[in-house]
């Protein structure tokens, strides 16, 4: 296994091709074509700034704006949308590819990678509308923003370690994605998004801090939110075990879609 991922720096050009090819596709006869992938976040950001800044407002005191609310909702928004959307495309990436698969030699792991490099590329198009707002609404952004990068770099690894199990496990056990799409709801609301982890409530409640703790999730948004929104270190020691994780689930995955490859090109 170790051999087949030091071969995936040799098809960087063929992902490179695919993650081109998949965007070009997503915006072909579109009138403004790869300019959506800037309107798109803007108008996001402008929606969830009028109704849970201005008519839901929050109750929150760390909120101290419905402004404040808005750009700390879209900051966690952004990569989780990431997330989601490289998760419940991978869970029917293969079945959509078949041709390819069935080619000799084609190394079908690309795909579901290609799938999350995609996603990557609309997530960084977004955060130039995000930094915008942020100095629009004239919210102090800290040097603590050279931490973006790491951020982006932990949530890559879980990303591509979930995907790359979640492809394969899709084709042989056709349920599961439906399954999957439920899931993601349910994962987006135990995740501090729409909600501060330090709500009291939640501290009150041993269960629930310690149910939001076990979720990766909940680390890598919040590092999102402390290097941006609330300008300051995030827990190191909490993204350091979810490196680990991250890096477990990356290998776990692999090991999945090595051993079912062959099983499924006979599938699809």
């Amino acid at each position: 296994m170790k051999k087949r991922i030091i071969e995936l720096f040799r098809y960087r050009a063929l992902i490179q091709s695919l993650v081109g090819r998949e965007l070009k596709a997503r915006y072909r006869g579109s009138f403004l074509g790869f300019l959506w992938s800037f309107f798109n976040p803007f108008l996001l950001l402008c929606v969830y700034t009028i109704v849970f800044g201005l008519i839901l407002r929050p109750r929150d005191p760390s909120f101290p704006s419905p402004t404040s609310y808005a750009l700390f909702l879209f900051t966690g928004l952004l990569p989780w949308i990431w997330f989601s959307s490289s998760i419940l495309e991978s869970s029917n990436v293969l079945t959509v590819n078949s041709g390819l698969i069935k080619k000799i030699m084609f190394p079908a792991e690309i795909l579901p990678i290609t799938v999350v490099v995609t996603n990557l590329v609309n997530f960084v198009l977004g955060l130039p509308i995000l930094f915008l707002f942020y100095i629009v609404f004239a919210h102090k952004i800290t040097l603590w923003v050279l931490f973006l990068p790491v951020c982006v770099f932990l949530e890559l690894i879980f990303i591509l370690g979930l995907s790359l199990m979640v492809a394969p496990l899709s084709v042989m056990f056709k349920d599961l994605q439906n399954i999957i799409a439920n899931l993601i709801t349910l994962w987006f609301f135990s995740t501090p998004i729409i909600y501060p982890f330090s709500f009291p409530a939640i501290q009150k409640s041993p269960v629930l801090k310690m149910y939001l703790l076990l979720n990766p999730m909940t680390h890598l948004i919040e590092s999102y939110h402390y290097s941006l929104f609330y300008g300051s270190l995030p827990h190191w020691k909490k993204l350091s075990i979810t490196f680990l994780v991250s890096l477990i689930l990356f290998i776990i995955g692999y090991s999945i879609f090595d051993r079912l490859r062959d099983a499924v090109s006979e599938e699809v």
